[in-house]
């Protein structure tokens, strides 16, 4: 049994939940705790004790936890890395990049939490100065996704300890795996109790408690739009702080003059690799009429020989959707697209392997329409359509003809389409001839319109959400 974490001690849950693996259903990965509400209200009722003291607590202190949580990571990422694939399906090799960045992620905090930074400037007000300072906001709730289950905790947790906040942590139900292994750290890495919980559990029992106790001062959540916006409805009315991140529809724009093998390449990296399960995953590839066709046709044999089977066997390219109820939904937009007129060139159906579990094949959609559903709504999975574009400008409106606006990509050899791309694409991450998912841990993440909400989230731009600003006029 893997308990929760609560006010300094390990704590049975209300109920248990157990986590299977995708790659092979009868594969039982561990039981987990489940929080009731009143766990929940247990938990943030720790972290507002043991915040008075933790803000005060000198930045080394900070910077010693947070590096001893990144070292063991790193030590561990193998282990981990394996647990990481058995619980959400991508690759091993995905998985144990995926924890090595969490490493990354914690350590790179571990040197902020000693650039606490600052300002002193003279008033217009002769003998007087302003100092400017950041303090930590309070409690925060940090509630995340299954299909990146330690590296975005990480990039919430990390700088919301580096700053002198309190956490209260919720990971995806789904994958409770990585986010236990990593609150096992946590509890070892000499922070006060309180400072940091864990509460496994159902978004609509711990995440609601959460978004509705007065003493949560700031959300982090990371999940579908749907969901991001009943966050924003709850919590926003009682005027917590929130960072919402809530998925993208990206599209990867190809011109006539891009190199094909390259373009192709880029396209299948960021639509259908970890299973197409990102949020910056290339979705809608808008292609120039001159290089359509033979693009369509390498992303068709590009395609073919990728393995689909079990996360962790040797040259799988693609593992398994991370569930049944994922699974179901991915199928059922295949049905859609073909229902709305658009050619299913490949893929698209549910694949056998030796053990029982969520495979499918990568599906590619060619003549379709941009109002179709498939080119509109996010999907979340191994499917990509492709779209006709006339030229550049047409490409580019395309490109900005979505509700979303996380990530963008253009595969092009013009220095000057890549230039103008960048400036007027509307996303808040563009990529050029390299894939729209993949991003570094010490630079800003985030979107614009639908994808995202409020301040970035990684790098030093986190000091933007996770502390307040305070300036103090002195007098002599």
């Amino acid at each position: 049994m893997r308990n929760n974490f609560i006010g300094g001690a390990w704590t049975r849950g209300a109920d248990t939940r157990d986590n299977i693996n995708p790659s092979d259903t009868t594969d039982v990965i561990g039981e987990y705790a489940q929080a009731d509400a009143a766990q929940t209200a247990d938990a943030i009722a720790a972290a507002r004790r043991a915040f008075p003291a933790w803000r005060a607590a000198g930045i080394q202190a900070r910077a010693d936890a947070l590096d001893f949580i990144g070292l063991e990571l790193a030590a561990r990422k193998e282990e981990l890395g394996r647990l990481l694939s058995r619980e959400e399906g991508k690759t091993l090799p995905e998985g144990i990049a995926e924890v090595n960045r969490a490493a990354q992620i914690f350590r790179f905090f571990a040197g902020e939490a000693l650039r606490p930074g600052g300002e002193t400037l003279p008033s217009v007000r002769p003998g007087m100065d302003v100092h400017i300072t950041r303090e930590p906001v309070g409690v925060v709730g940090i509630i995340t996704p299954w299909n990146f289950p330690i590296a975005i905790p990480a990039w919430k947790i990390a700088p919301a300890l580096a700053y002198g906040n309190c956490v209260v942590f919720k990971p995806a139900d789904l994958v409770p795996g990585c986010g236990w292994a990593l609150a096992e750290i946590i509890s070892r890495s000499g922070l006060p109790e309180g400072v940091f919980n864990l509460t496994m559990g159902r978004g609509s029992v711990v995440g609601q408690t959460l978004l509705e106790s007065a003493d949560v001062d700031a959300i982090s959540f990371t999940g579908s739009e749907n969901t991001g916006a009943r966050v924003m409805a709850t919590a926003g009315a009682r005027f917590a702080k929130l960072q919402l991140e809530m998925g993208g529809k990206n599209p990867l724009v190809v011109l006539d003059d891009a190199d094909l093998d390259r373009a192709v390449e880029v396209a299948v990296q960021g639509a259908y690799f970890s299973t197409g399960q990102r949020c910056t995953a290339s979705s809608r590839f808008i292609v120039g009429k001159g290089i359509h066709d033979r693009f369509v046709a390498g992303v068709q044999e590009r395609l073919a020989g990728l393995k689909v089977d079990d996360a962790l066997a040797e040259g799988t390219d693609i593992g398994p959707v991370v569930d049944g109820n994922q699974l179901e939904q991915d199928l059922a937009y295949v049905d859609i697209g073909r229902q709305e007129g658009a050619r299913l060139v490949c893929g698209g159906e549910r694949l056998q392997r030796d053990h029982d579990g969520f495979y499918m094949a990568p599906a590619l959609f060619a003549d379709t329409d941009p109002a179709m559903r498939i080119a509109r709504e996010e999907i979340f999975g191994p499917v990509a359509c492709v779209i006709p574009a006339d030229d550049y400008e047409h490409a580019l409106t395309l490109a900005n003809d979505s509700p979303f606006g996380l990530s963008a990509g253009i595969c092009t050899t013009s220095l000057k389409h890549a230039s103008d791309f960048r400036q007027r694409v509307e996303a808040g991450m563009v990529m050029v001839n390299t894939p729209t998912a993949g991003v570094d841990y010490h630079v800003p993440f985030g979107g614009r319109k639908g994808s995202s909400y409020g301040s970035r989230e990684q790098g030093r731009y986190a000091a933007e959400f996770f502390t307040t600003v305070k300036t103090a006029y002195v007098a002599p």
